[in-house]
């Protein structure tokens, strides 16, 4: 593709905040992600577009490289084994892992994993806290995992409070943020996992990988990156395991 055509972004909204629908007069996505991308086309000459995936699974995203659908996926996506066989990572640029929620109410005396024994917990299809959760279930740790669709996580925490399922598992800054406003929820545990999130293009796109790794180390060595991830992240609140990598 000609370096002067937009660079589009693939993006499975929403995930706050990697990536949330706007308010008020406009309807362009906002959060960490298309903050991110938005500096990175900047600096590539390149007009920013966003190219929303609504599939169940987010894996599926990464489908979308190879049918020219979108040139990148910027979606806080967890680098992974399998996804390298997926798409081409760019180097990471976030550190995090994955926490567990729970209802106080119901669960007063859950504060770890290991709490959860006999209990049911649940996951988005595509997730990184999916196979997390699974191998959980195989030692026998806790009882059954839940899959939930990648859009339905409001529907997975409302069963959380309801008492359906005994707790949910995914990256702690999504955590903090769906919680913020649902006060009988509370984050417990976090940094279950380490995980380090990066931007994939298609396989065989290493020009372009190339160019979003200068772009991104721009953004580390003016202090962007760091101050976005403030904004967004979180990541100078105490006790946070989410980090802007250097």
């Amino acid at each position: 593709m000609h370096e002067s055509a937009p660079l589009r972004i693939g993006s499975a909204l929403p995930d706050p905040p990697f990536e949330l629908e706007g308010t008020g007069q406009t309807a362009d996505a906002v959060g960490f992600d298309p903050a991110v991308m938005q500096e990175v086309a900047r600096r590539l000459g390149r007009e920013y577009v966003l190219v929303r995936y609504e599939a169940d699974d987010f894996d599926g995203i990464f489908g979308g490289l190879d049918r020219g659908e979108h040139d990148v996926v910027a979606s806080g996506a967890t680098i992974t084994e399998h996804r390298r066989t997926l798409a081409r990572f760019c180097r990471p640029h976030v550190r995090s892992g994955q926490s567990l929620v729970v209802d106080r109410g119901h669960h007063p005396e859950v504060r770890t994993v290991d709490d959860l024994a006999g209990g049911t917990l649940g996951v988005q299809r595509g997730n990184t806290s999916e196979p997390v959760a699974e191998a959980l279930a195989r030692a026998g740790r806790i009882a059954s995992v839940r899959h939930y669709a990648y859009h339905d996580i409001l529907t997975a925490l409302d069963d959380v409070a309801a008492g359906r399922i005994d707790g949910f598992m995914k990256l702690e800054p999504v955590m903090r943020w769906l919680t913020r406003d649902r006060p009988g929820l509370a984050v417990v545990q976090t940094g279950i996992t380490q995980e380090e999130i990066g931007v994939a293009v298609r396989h065989d796109d290493t020009a372009l990988a190339d160019r979003v790794d200068g772009a991104l180390d721009e953004l580390r060595g003016d202090g962007t990156l760091a101050r976005l991830g403030r904004e967004w992240l979180g990541t100078d609140a105490p006790g946070t395991t989410t980090a802007v990598l250097a």
